[in-house]
């Protein structure tokens, strides 16, 4: 499990193209994806505290099922896993998912086996 450093991003802010869409998420804020094709796309300041916190948590997740995946052996062991993302301009990570890859861009995850 790995260790969470303190968070001294309150109030900073990356620059994130996002599309401005009118559907609303859990939280009652209007939520944009990197990149989606059903709004516009404008450039907004993703707060980095939610940002950091969401992506190590994806990142803690992924790596524990890659784990069991990878203990499961085999003649093709896993060694390498790539994964496309998106950020919402509240700072959410959103998995590419296959059907959803056709004509989107995000960003890429690319995790490897030690040598």
């Amino acid at each position: 499990m790995s260790q969470q450093a303190p968070d001294n991003t309150e109030g900073q802010t990356l620059p994130f193209w996002v599309d401005v869409v009118e559907e609303e998420g859990e939280d009652g804020n209007a939520m944009g994806g990197l990149f989606r094709h059903d709004g516009e796309a404008v450039l907004r300041s993703v707060p980095l505290g939610p940002l950091r916190k969401n992506l190590a948590d994806t990142v803690d997740a992924l790596q524990k099922v890659f784990e069991e995946v990878a203990d499961r052996g085999g003649a093709l062991p896993l060694a390498e896993a790539q994964l496309s993302f998106q950020v919402t301009a509240t700072g959410g990570i959103q998995l590419i998912g296959s059907g959803q890859v056709q004509g989107t861009r995000g960003l890429t995850l690319t995790f490897k086996r030690p040598s």
